[in-house]
C-alpha cells in the first residue's frame, strides 16, 4: 500500500532562509468553568472556495488540516529549514527533508532524546508541496483506484505535510519503511510513549480512523507544542477531538 508519507527521491531542493532559529512558542490552554479555553488565534480561519473550506491562517502552529479543512494551493511555509537529524535517504537536500523552524528544532530534540535512550530514529518525509501531493495521489490512484488511494493519501491541500509541521519517521530495524509494522519496533513504541514530551503527537492513531478519516499511521508525527501534545496524549484524543473540546478565548 502506498502510504501518505511515501515519496520517491526525485524532488527539488528547498532554499533555506537565512533567519535565526526561533524559540518554540506556547500559549497554554486555560481551564474555565465552561471548559478548557485556547487562544482564538490557534483556531482555523476559513473561507469557502469552490465548495472547499480553505484555511486563511496557515502559519498557525496548531493549524488543523484534514479532509474538511484545506491549505491554500499556493501556500509554502516561509520558514522552512532542514533539521539536523538522520534521514533515511542520507544527505540529499530535497523538498521532503524540510520542516518549519520551530518544528525542526523540536524534531532535533526528539531524535536526541531517543538516542539518549539507545534508539536511532530516521526522518523519511517532511514538507511536501501541493503539486507534489497531486503527483502522489495520482500515482496511488493509478496503482489501484482513487477511492482506495484516498484511504491513505491526502488530497492536495489536505495533507499535513504541506504545513511543514509533520514528519514521517522510521528506523533501520523497520528497513526505513513507512508501514504499520513500525508500531512493533522499539523505536515505534518509544515514539508513541514519548513524542508528546517534545511537542509531537501521533496524528493518525489506531482505532480513530472514523475521526481522522485516515488509516492508522504509526510513523506520522505532527508538531503542535508541548502543552497541547501532553493533553492529547493524556486524554487519548486526536487533533480533531482537541479542537472539538477547546473553546476560543473571548
Amino acid at each position: 500500500m502506498l502510504a501518505a508519507g511515501c515519496a520517491p527521491a526525485e524532488e527539488k531542493p528547498v532554499n533555506e532562509p537565512e533567519t535565526e532559529q526561533s524559540t518554540p512558542s506556547e500559549k497554554p490552554a486555560v481551564e474555565e468553568e465552561t471548559g478548557p479555553v485556547l487562544d482564538a488565534s490557534y483556531f482555523n480561519e476559513l473561507k469557502e472556495v469552490d465548495g472547499v473550506q480553505v484555511i486563511q491562517n496557515p502559519e498557525n502552529m496548531m493549524v488543523l488540516v484534514n479532509k474538511e479543512f484545506a491549505l491554500p494551493s499556493d501556500y509554502t511555509p516561509p520558514d522552512l529549514v532542514r533539521p539536523n537529524v538522520q534521514f533515511s535517504f542520507g544527505d540529499q537536500d530535497i523538498e521532503k527533508s524540510y520542516m518549519r523552524k520551530e518544528a525542526a528544532a523540536a524534531l532535533e530534540t526528539l531524535f536526541k532524546g531517543a538516542e539518549e535512550d539507545g534508539l536511532f530514529l530516521f526522518a523519511v518525509s517532511g514538507y511536501r508541496s501541493y503539486d507534489r501531493q497531486e503527483e502522489i495521489l495520482a500515482a496511488g490512484a493509478a496503482a489501484s483506484s482513487e477511492e482506495e488511494a484516498l484511504k491513505s493519501i491526502a488530497p492536495p491541500g489536505m495533507s499535513e505535510h504541506q504545513s511543514g509541521l509533520a514528519m514521517d519517521i522510521s528506523s533501520e530495524s523497520n528497513g526505513f519503511e513507512l508501514n504499520q509494522s513500525f508500531e512493533a519496533t522499539e523505536e515505534g513504541k518509544w515514539l508513541k510513549d514519548h513524542a508528546h514530551e517534545y511537542g509531537f503527537i501521533l496524528r493518525y492513531p489506531k482505532g480513530m480512523e472514523d475521526v481522522t478519516q485516515y488509516i492508522y499511521e504509526p510513523w506520522h508525527f505532527r508538531y503542535i507544542g508541548k502543552e497541547a501534545a501532553a493533553m492529547i496524549h493524556e486524554k487519548g484524543w486526536t487533533l480533531e477531538d482537541y479542537f472539538n473540546e477547546m473553546k476560543p478565548a473571548e
